[in-house]
């Protein structure tokens, strides 16, 4: 890592440093629009429930109704749409997924349209719900401002992405949810340390054992994030002494699916929570609060198991196994001591899905810890300890690096080829 950093600092790569102040000049005007808020719209004190996550997203934008408040959420919700379209749900976007890129260039036209419209709708039920009292203007102004700083962000991300390094999009989720997390420990030191439930001792120990918790999360999700099985292909029209003896992989993941399955999980548990407190009855939102709100037992078992399902759903939906035997055997590849056709994706099918549990589990446990803590410890809701939030901040980092780390390698050897000429 510090020998990258020493190489972005050297005089031939002035390029790729103006890229990279590129990028953090764009996400400075990201988190300056995260504290501009709209002046007509009040702050929201109630639980956002479901929407917490995407409040994280837009560094806390949501709650205060700043310009930014949305993030770039609904083209986020845009992407997982079109992309489940592309798994032979609709053929349109499946013929566009074969065109190669012209196809996912119409695909991400697509998106960027659909991200918008659901703004729109995003940012008008949450006003709806969160501004009861508001004019019928007050409320489509507001919800026009969202719209156009969520319409303004896609196009920062995209120049980030042209212009700068790393992937745009991702990179402003990283940022929104980086700029909250300095209020976590904040509150975790006034809780622990300056609030009188402990001794000043007492509570500095816990407050230490906390950031240390924390470390350790973050070195768990590292490793969970670069941990792959490395399945061997040889391939019948290749040597070994052609290409040097190299072994050919087929990588997989332990955690192929993401952050998505913990994404899926918190809006089915939460939105009938919201659903009934739009309806009113008591008897519904007692049953809600009872079995369905994942802080009580039996709502987070039902989280748990949702997270496991989504864990399989979306890894073997983005991952088929049939799909991928097929395109190893088109290219002449194999599996060693495995038949092509079925057995090898049988193969395939097995391992991923044991890699699968795997991961779920650790997302079980990631997203399952802020539950545990805020039930059973004196920390104010607003302290998570784990969540999804430290995933997805690990994941664009390690991303980013690698292509920051991509370029100097390329760099180098642009050089060496032309001293050698």
């Amino acid at each position: 890592m510090f020998r990258v950093i020493s190489q972005i600092f050297n005089k031939s790569n002035k390029d790729l440093r103006k890229r990279i102040v590129f990028t953090l000049a764009c996400l400075g005007i990201f988190c300056l629009g995260t504290t501009i808020t709209i002046p007509w719209a009040k702050e929201i004190y109630s639980d956002l429930g479901f929407l917490e996550i995407f409040n994280l997203m837009s560094g806390g934008g949501l709650r205060t109704f700043s310009i930014f408040a949305l993030g770039v959420s609904p083209y986020i919700t845009a992407q997982i749409i079109t992309q489940l379209l592309q798994m032979d749900i609709l053929p349109y976007f499946k013929e566009l997924k074969e065109q190669g890129y012209t196809g996912r260039q119409k695909i991400n036209k697509i998106t960027r349209y659909l991200g918008i419209i659901f703004a729109f709708i995003q940012a008008y039920a949450i006003i709806v719900f969160y501004m009861k009292g508001a004019s019928s203007v007050a409320m489509l102004k507001t919800a026009l401002v969202m719209t156009a700083g969520t319409a303004f962000l896609l196009w920062i991300g995209d120049q980030i992405t042209q212009k700068g390094i790393g992937n745009g999009q991702s990179l402003l989720i990283m940022a929104g949810i980086v700029q909250s997390m300095p209020n976590i420990f904040k509150s975790a030191f006034q809780s622990l340390v300056t609030s009188g439930s402990y001794t000043t001792g007492v509570g500095s120990v816990l407050f230490g054992l906390f950031v240390l918790l924390y470390l350790v999360i973050i070195i768990g999700i590292i490793w969970i994030t670069l941990a792959e099985r490395r399945i061997p292909i040889q391939y019948a029209n290749r040597t070994a002494s052609a290409y040097g003896a190299k072994q050919s992989f087929l990588p997989i993941k332990i955690n192929s699916a993401g952050v998505m399955p913990v994404i899926f999980a918190s809006i089915l548990t939460t939105i009938p929570a919201t659903v009934v407190q739009l309806t009113g009855k008591k008897a519904a939102i007692e049953f809600v609060k009872k079995y369905i709100v994942y802080t009580t037992p039996v709502g987070f078992a039902l989280y748990i198991v949702l997270i496991i399902f989504f864990g399989y759903f979306y890894t073997f939906l983005s991952m088929n196994p049939e799909e991928m035997s097929k395109d190893l055997n088109e290219r002449g590849g194999y599996i060693p001591g495995v038949r092509p056709g079925k057995d090898t994706s049988d193969y395939i099918s097995n391992s991923l899905g044991k890699l699968t549990l795997v991961g779920s589990l650790f997302l079980v446990v990631l997203a399952g810890l802020p539950v545990i803590v805020s039930n059973f410890t004196k920390l104010p809701s607003s302290v998570t300890v784990g969540g999804t939030g430290i995933l997805i901040v690990v994941g664009v980092a390690i991303e980013t690096y690698k292509q920051i780390e991509s370029s100097l390698i390329s760099r180098s050897y642009s050089e060496r080829r032309k001293r050698l000429k």
